[in-house]
């Protein structure tokens, strides 16, 4: 097999998770070392990152704070960093104005409580509709960004052939915020399902746009229960191919500007334990390399110009310029040969983290150089 070589713009995760502790180095170092121009850092802390600014509090950090921590870490080697607001009981109108006056806030995170790692100060989307701190996000040009999953179902609501709680949330509940609230800027996070890429394909795209993480490109669930491969567990859980085929669909439409790199990496140093499994899959290491290789599974000939120019959109582009600022000026290179890319665990003070490809015995085509 003759070698492929591409050449792209730095791109951008905006949407990962890089925690807190001592591990945070060598989660940012990870990212850095793919390539990675910028990030937009989630809030789950712990306690959440739920003011705007100000020292630490023991009830919550602020987005102030929890950048310069960040920073401290190596995230000054970003061109761009943005941490979004989490959303809470404690959130006020007040905050949303000084904050977007400030530039401290740029965006805002939608969590269903106990919906995910780290959610229970999340509020009921019911009790947001309509409310002053959606109307003053709207009018302060901040960017929501949610975790579309309805919640506090159970069974066969949670998951099922015929819905489940992502299909429940964007069926439900999105179209009423986009009626209610026509010129907030959303951001549909880690989308997985048809009905999910219906809503964003039907909504304006100056004002309504999508992360999609390679996994949820990459496999369904199928893959996560032949053998309970649970490096493969995340929330929102994958789904049937029918939605992986709609994902990627949506990714390789020629022209596209509503979909772009959001991994939804997730470290867990143990992810397996006696009461459940840790939520996420570690993808901070070889996230470009993923994607190139799903977007050759949804028929895209990387060594071509027009391949290519899907690609770049995607990772390097449409992310950009949905959040308001410019593209990467510098460069970075792939490369598909014959011998497959070397994948480590990443080894942090804290514990090591098993990256998505080697929980999965996944050999990855595609090398940064």
């Amino acid at each position: 097999m003759s070698n492929i070589e591409i050449e792209l713009p730095k791109w951008f995760d905006l949407h990962t998770h890089f925690r807190q502790g001592a591990n945070v180095s060598a989660y940012i170092s990870d990212h850095l070392s793919t390539a990675c121009a910028g990030a937009l850092a989630m809030p789950n802390t712990l306690p959440p990152v739920a003011r705007v600014s100000g020292p630490n509090q023991d009830d919550s950090w602020s987005i102030e704070s929890y950048r310069e921590m960040l920073i401290e870490a190596g995230a000054d080697q970003f061109e761009e960093l943005i941490v979004p607001l989490y959303l809470s009981g404690m959130t006020t109108v007040e905050d949303i104005e000084a904050g977007a006056k400030s530039g401290l806030l740029r965006a805002a995170k939608y969590y269903p409580p106990h919906g995910t790692t780290n959610s229970a100060h999340g509020v009921p989307m019911e009790q947001w509709l309509g409310s002053d701190v959606f109307r003053a996000l709207e009018d302060s040009g901040v960017i929501l960004c949610l975790h579309g999953e309805q919640h506090g179902l159970a069974g066969a609501e949670y998951f099922d052939e015929s819905a489940t709680a992502e299909s429940r949330f964007y069926q439900e509940w999105m179209p009423r915020l986009r009626e209610s609230h026509p010129n907030l800027r959303l951001v549909c996070e880690h989308i997985t399902t048809h009905e999910a890429v219906d809503f964003v394909r039907e909504s304006p795209a100056d004002r309504v746009a999508a992360t999609i993480t390679p996994q949820h490109l990459l496999y369904t669930v199928g893959h996560l229960i032949q053998g309970l491969r649970y490096h493969l567990y995340c929330l929102p859980i994958v789904k049937f191919d029918a939605d992986r085929q709609a994902l990627r669909t949506a990714v390789v439409a020629e022209g596209q500007s509503q979909f772009f790199a959001g991994t939804d990496s997730a470290p867990h140093t143990t992810k397996a334990t006696e009461c459940g499994c840790a939520a996420g899959c570690y993808t901070g290491s070889c996230a470009p390399q993923l994607y190139a290789m799903a977007f050759e599974e949804a028929g895209v000939d990387l060594s071509e110009e027009s391949g290519q120019a899907k690609l770049r959109r995607f990772l390097s582009e449409n992310g950009p310029r949905y959040y308001g600022f410019s593209p990467s000026a510098e460069k970075f290179r792939l490369v598909k040969s014959s011998a497959p890319a070397e994948i480590d665990e990443t080894v942090a003070p804290e514990g090591t983290v098993k990256p998505l490809p080697l929980g999965m015995g996944l050999e990855v085509t595609w090398s940064l150089v």
